[in-house]
């Protein structure tokens, strides 16, 4: 079977799932998990109900669904999603899209598709978040597969972005399935969303010969995700401030402290925007352009998508005027929002040992920044 060339990145397939369910059902944390999703019902009731499942489509649509919900109702105020309208439910596309959560960015938006009609997507799955069996055996069989970060000789890199490359082709070409990914390496931090051109020079790796070719083939869809308070924004102002001083080393437990503040903290108001694909003729429109250029230019092109759809909120206005010392925007929030959000702000003045004019800065840049990138 010519999937055996992916193996060693690719979710699990149909015959797997039913070992994979077994491994959940009997992993330690079970009976946590399985309250949040399923607080009102008995864990060994859960346990066989999850145990039983032997297709990903049971997994997603019977327990996934259910993890957005509870995660909408405990910590979100309002979910939208706009832009399926451009959308076939026939077609296969890849999904480019900011990043601001670990994992709520691309869970969020499969729940809209199971709403909507549309089959899941298949998702990026970092090795840095392949802590141990159970998140393995979540991840994979939730269609997600697995990404390098980068690291190692060139010549490895080279050779992992290009296997990378042609698996996303082979998905949505020949599995005729849809791919999520984001637009850089690991999540925007200061708030300032901006497509890595490394990215879409990956995409083209696996179609040398031909560059317009090599991304109408991939039928890209930017993304833009905007949260009204940004998930970890403390924890994000911390790390921006100490990469300042030092080289930004992840503690111990670092990915899953953030993927459950992420999941748990309030975040107001939620909005994805599935934007206008790229066309043909965007891309013809770069045909003279060095490859180096033509990768930069694409990069440019989903930025003007992505940043033009982000949904800015009280918060944002809010920042930018008290990080500019001045009454700019007065007249898009209200005198509660402002006090509400300089009471989030507050919570900084606990890490004393930091420069607080600095940290505070940082902070208010995480949300006075979109407004800049508009």
């Amino acid at each position: 079977m010519e999937e055996t060339k992916f193996d060693d990145i690719r979710p699990y397939n149909e015959e797997e799932i039913p070992a994979a369910m077994q491994r959940i059902a009997k992993s330690v944390p079970f009976p946590l998990v399985a309250s949040y999703v399923y607080p009102n019902e008995p864990v060994e009731t859960v346990r066989q109900r999850i145990a039983s499942f032997t297709t990903v489509r049971q997994f997603q649509t019977e327990t996934m669904r259910l993890v957005n919900e509870r995660v909408i109702e405990n910590s979100i105020t309002r979910f939208t999603c706009s832009g399926i309208e451009r959308l076939s439910p026939e077609k296969s596309y890849l999904y480019v899209s900011n990043h601001r959560d670990i994992m709520l960015d691309s869970s969020l938006l499969q729940y809209f598709f199971v709403l909507k009609g549309f089959d899941t997507t298949e998702i990026t799955f970092g090795t840095n978040l392949m802590m141990n069996q159970l998140v393995i055996d979540i991840g994979r069989a939730n269609k997600m597969f697995k990404v390098e970060r980068p690291g190692g000789n060139i010549k490895e890199f080279y050779k992992k972005s290009l296997h990378l490359s042609e698996y996303i082709r082979h998905v949505i070409k020949e599995k005729h399935q849809s791919v999520w990914i984001a637009q850089r390496n690991g999540r925007t931090k200061n708030g300032i969303d901006a497509t890595d051109q490394g990215v879409i020079k990956m995409f083209c790796l696996s179609e040398p010969t031909d560059k317009i070719k090599a991304l109408a083939d991939l039928n890209i869809v930017p993304v833009s995700v905007s949260y009204e308070w940004e998930p970890c924004d403390i924890l994000k102002a911390l790390e921006l401030y100490e990469s300042q001083y030092t080289k930004y080393t992840k503690k111990p437990g670092e990915d899953l402290n953030s993927i459950i503040t992420g999941l748990l903290q309030p975040k107001g108001n939620v909005h994805f925007e599935l934007c206008e694909p790229i066309s043909v003729a965007e891309l013809v429109a770069f045909e003279r352009l060095t490859n180096n250029e033509y990768h930069k230019a694409v990069a440019r092109l989903l930025d003007r998508r992505i940043n033009t759809a982000y949904r800015l909120y009280p918060n944002n206005y809010i920042a930018h005027d008290i990080r500019f010392g001045n009454t700019k925007y007065q007249d898009l929030y209200t005198p509660q929002q402002r006090q509400a959000f300089i009471k989030r702000m507050d919570k900084l003045e606990r890490f004393d040992t930091c420069d607080l004019e600095q940290l505070r800065d940082i902070f208010l840049g995480i949300y006075s920044n979109p407004i800049d990138n508009k």
